[in-house]
């Protein structure tokens, strides 16, 4: 492989990282998408041309297809950049496979699943002496579907994170990006109480002898909750909250931009699929939220306002 694939694909890593805030683990896979594209013909991705290109659909045929269109996808986002960096004089990318795929739809809980979660914990509060991982339990569900915060940055939280007064928090995301999440009432109540048990020393919300709990850990709160709660274990998890919460919040009337925002997607596009949830609340809204909704659509007019 030569040096200048080497060489150009460094540059567009840096330029991915710098620009566009691309986090270390996703420009790594980038680099070896494009090392291993490099390598299947001959070390000259640089300087390749259509036909070239149109070779790596026959060694990608055996892969699937959501495989292929992130491979093509990398090699597009390449050959941009050397294209308007000057490193070459056109862009050679319409020549790579585009295949089909049908994206799949977030796992979701309907209002009445999570009710049942929300009813279990209650159960367990209003016991004479509630344990104190019951309201740590309390405070875990409180923050993953009132607030759509990832696994990762639920368990990492510091313990100072949520204050009694201020209805949000400041949460480093993926690519060390931070974004503002508001935070409920019911929330910040269930982690004041929670607070309560946890070691003034300690530097996270919920800590652990290693530190925090880990995802692992709260994969495995989540599904015990679950089962106790007359779920299947297999359709709740951390993640499935968050689709929750965002599902939930669009059919509350959310806007988009805003829920993009909460939930930390870099693409409008990541936060649209949400929107397949409740397309008839959609056709509702502009029935009667539309201008021409107010007007009424008149048949057979007569005189000057038909047209010869």
């Amino acid at each position: 492989m030569s040096a200048t694939d080497r060489d150009l694909i460094a540059r567009f890593i840096e330029m991915m990282a710098a620009e566009q805030g691309v986090a270390a683990n996703t420009s790594a896979a980038y680099a070896s998408d494009l090392l291993a594209a490099s390598s299947l013909i001959g070390g000259k991705l640089g300087n390749a041309d259509a036909d070239m290109l149109v070779t790596l659909s026959s060694h990608w045929r055996d892969l699937a297809n959501s495989s292929v269109a992130r491979k093509s996808s990398v090699l597009r986002r390449f050959f941009g950049f050397l294209h308007e960096e000057g490193f070459r004089d056109d862009n050679p990318s319409a020549a790579l496979p585009k295949p089909s795929q049908v994206r799949a739809l977030p796992k979701i809980l309907d209002t009445t699943e999570v009710d049942l979660l929300f009813a279990a914990i209650e159960a367990k509060l209003a016991q004479p002496a509630p344990a104190s991982t019951d309201y740590r339990l309390s405070a875990l569900i409180e923050l993953l579907y009132g607030s759509g915060l990832r696994a990762t940055e639920l368990v990492a939280l510091p313990r100072s994170a949520i204050v009694s007064d201020k209805p949000f928090i400041i949460v480093k995301g993926k690519g060390a990006k931070e974004r503002m999440v508001p935070i409920s009432n019911r929330a910040r109540q269930a982690v004041g109480t929670w607070l309560a048990f946890v070691p003034e020393k300690s530097r996270f919300l919920f800590p652990s002898r290693a530190g925090h709990i880990s995802r692992i850990r709260l994969f495995q709160i989540i599904k015990a909750l679950a089962a106790q709660s007359g779920l299947d274990p297999a359709k709740v998890s951390p993640h499935v909250l968050r689709h929750a919460f965002a599902t939930h919040l669009l059919a509350g009337g959310a806007n988009l931009r805003a829920l993009q925002a909460m939930l930390g997607h870099v693409d409008i596009a990541t936060t649209q699929i949400y929107t397949h949830v409740d397309s008839s609340r959609l056709v509702e809204l502009v029935n009667r939220r539309h201008p021409l909704a107010m007007r009424t659509l008149t048949r057979g007019a007569t005189g000057s306002n038909r047209q010869s």
